[in-house]
C-alpha cells in the first residue's frame, strides 16, 4: 500500500514463520506415539494384588500429566508468527493527534554527570522523531552549574545545525557523541551531501566541545 493511493499504511506486519509444515508433521507423529503408549499402559495394566501395579499407575499418571502439558503448549506452537512494528509511521497516521509531551532531564553534580554527557541526552531527546510543536524539554540542574548551563547554551546554538541534519537523513542513534563515535569518519561512499554536513557538524561539534572543556580530546 501507499499514500499515492489513499491507503493507510500498516503500523504492523504479520508474518508466518517458515517451516511449519514440518512440524505439523512431527507433533502429529509425536501424538499418535504419545497416544500409543496411553493403550499400552491400559492394555498391560497389572491387576489389582500384582507387585508393580502401583508404580506402573504412577508412571502411567506422570505421563498423563507431561502429555497435558505437551498438548496445551501446542497452542503457541502450531501456528507461529512474527510481527514486525513500523514506528516511523505513528506519527505519519496520528500526527494531528499527538498528545504534548513534556521531557524532563534531570542532573545534579557536574563532577559525577559531565555536562557533555546531560547535554548529549538533551540533543537526543530534542532529535526525537515526533512533532516539534508538541515535545518540550526541560533541564532540571540541582546544583546551579554555571559549566552546565554554558554547556546547555553551547548545544542550543549546535541543535540548530544538529536536529535538520537527523530529520534530514534520518541518522542513528541521535546522540551526537553515540553518532559520531559509531560514524568515525565521512560517509563518503552513500551521499556526497551528506559527506558534507558530516564534516561540517564534526567541526562545529569539536569546536563547542574545546570552548566548553579544554581537557577534551577531539578526534
Amino acid at each position: 500500500m501507499s499514500d499515492e493511493d489513499g491507503d493507510v499504511l500498516p503500523l504492523f506486519e504479520t508474518k508466518a514463520a517458515k517451516g511449519r509444515l514440518a512440524y505439523h508433521l512431527y507433533a502429529v507423529s509425536l501424538a499418535v506415539g504419545v497416544c500409543l503408549i496411553f493403550a499400552y499402559r491400559l492394555i498391560h495394566l497389572p491387576p489389582p494384588g500384582v507387585a508393580g501395579r502401583w508404580p506402573w499407575i504412577g508412571l502411567f499418571a506422570a505421563e498423563l500429566w507431561f502429555s497435558l502439558y505437551w498438548f496445551l503448549t501446542q497452542f503457541v506452537r502450531w501456528n507461529p508468527v512474527y510481527r514486525s512494528t513500523f514506528k516511523d509511521r505513528l506519527s505519519q497516521r496520528y500526527e494531528k493527534s499527538l498528545p504534548s509531551v513534556d521531557i524532563f532531564v534531570c542532573t545534579a553534580d557536574p563532577k559525577i554527570e559531565p555536562p557533555i554527557m546531560v547535554v548529549n541526552t538533551v540533543l537526543s531527546v530534542m532529535a526525537y522523531d515526533y512533532p516539534p510543536e508538541k515535545l518540550s524539554v526541560y533541564l532540571s540542574d540541582d546544583g546551579g552549574s554555571e559549566l552546565t548551563l554554558y554547556a546547555l547554551l553551547e548545544a542550543s546554538s549546535f541543535s540548530k545545525h544538529w536536529l535538520p541534519f537527523c530529520k534530514k537523513f534520518r541518522v542513528e542513534p541521535r546522540s551526537p557523541k553515540a553518532y559520531f563515535s559509531a560514524v568515525q569518519v565521512p560517509p563518503r561512499d552513500d551521499d556526497p551531501q551528506l559527506a558534507k554536513e558530516w564534516s561540517t557538524l564534526k567541526v562545529q561539534l569539536c569546536f563547542r566541545l574545546l570552548s566548553s572543556s579544554p581537557n577534551i580530546s577531539c578526534t
